[in-house]
């Protein structure tokens, strides 16, 4: 494709080219779904071919940001693993002060709104860590296994994450779709997917699947305590509630058996661990800042009186 092209394509900056994410996360949608044989295959995979094109120069344009800093990640297990736990204060949009505001002060309806932008950015976190632990080392994949069975309730239907997360969309009569969705929240779940579905990402896969687990829990409870507020009840917000606490215990597990296996293994996996957390934290950073925007009015640095 020509460089002119390819140029027009990334502008405005991708987190905030809606009709991009927008395209992408419906082609997420279709291809992650289960197919059938057709008989216009070669057709069907020449339109992959396009996709696939736009997603990867998506990706590649939004990683140039992080090369640098996720280079200086060490290449010795222990210090990795340190040098990832401090993302959780040092990370792109961590300590937003739109979580306090929301525990605090949203409305229903804002609520409403916020939980429609974020059923609608969900990738699917067992879908994702099922598609991340391909061909990785034996002690990384049995975490990565046992966080799997967690997400889907250690086999009892009602404690699947997924349709927990239905639920409360359910009990607040949210509809998240794709077009009333902010472009960098489509960006958020298109990222994941990317990393998921390409081999080449794997190790940022797991890397932003572990950051996951290690920044969630402080904004879970935050949004759980806003939920409590306006009554919400316990058994629709289970959710969040559960994730304000589970996700800490699996970041612990997932920092000294994923990343630490993999690190002393293979150490020059490690910039592109710490590229795919990075990646994964500047999604949520441009997210909260849209959803801000939206919910303060202006710039969105600070709210309403």
């Amino acid at each position: 494709m020509a460089d002119g092209a390819h140029g027009q394509r990334l502008r405005p900056h991708p987190y905030y080219d809606h009709a991009l994410q927008a395209n992408l996360a419906r082609w997420n949608r279709d291809r992650l779904a289960p197919q059938r044989p057709r008989a216009d295959w070669a057709q069907a995979l020449e339109r992959e071919h396009q996709m696939q094109r736009l997603e990867l120069d998506f990706i590649e344009a939004t990683r140039k940001a992080h090369i640098a800093r996720a280079a200086k990640a060490p290449r010795e297990p222990a210090a990795f693993v340190a040098w990832f736990e401090n993302l959780k204060e040092t990370g792109p949009g961590q300590n937003d002060p739109l979580f306090p505001w929301l525990a605090e002060r949203a409305t229903l309806d804002e609520m409403r709104w916020f939980v429609e932008q974020e059923a609608a950015g969900e990738a699917g976190f067992d879908d994702l860590v099922a598609m991340a632990q391909v061909k990785m080392p034996v002690q990384a994949k049995l975490e990565l296994a046992r966080n799997y069975w967690d997400e889907m309730g250690r086999g009892n239907a009602k404690g699947m994450h997924g349709p927990m997360l239905e639920a409360l969309v359910h009990a607040m009569r949210a509809t998240p779709t794709i077009d009333a969705t902010v472009a960098p929240s489509l960006a958020l779940g298109n990222t994941m997917a990317a990393f998921a579905t390409h081999r080449t990402y794997a190790y940022h896969a797991i890397g932003a699947l572990g950051v996951i687990e290690l920044t969630a829990p402080g904004r879970a409870t935050q949004v759980s305590l806003a939920l409590r507020r306006l009554k919400v009840s316990a058994k629709a917000r289970h959710y969040f509630d559960l994730h304000a606490v589970l996700d800490v215990k699996h970041s612990e597990a997932w920092n000294r058996e994923v990343f630490a296996s993999i690190v002393a293994e293979t150490p020059d996996a490690a910039p592109y661990i710490a590229e795919g957390a990075l990646m994964r934290l500047a999604c949520g950073a441009e997210s909260f800042d849209a959803y801000r925007r939206h919910l303060w009015g202006g710039d969105g640095k600070a709210p309403p009186p």
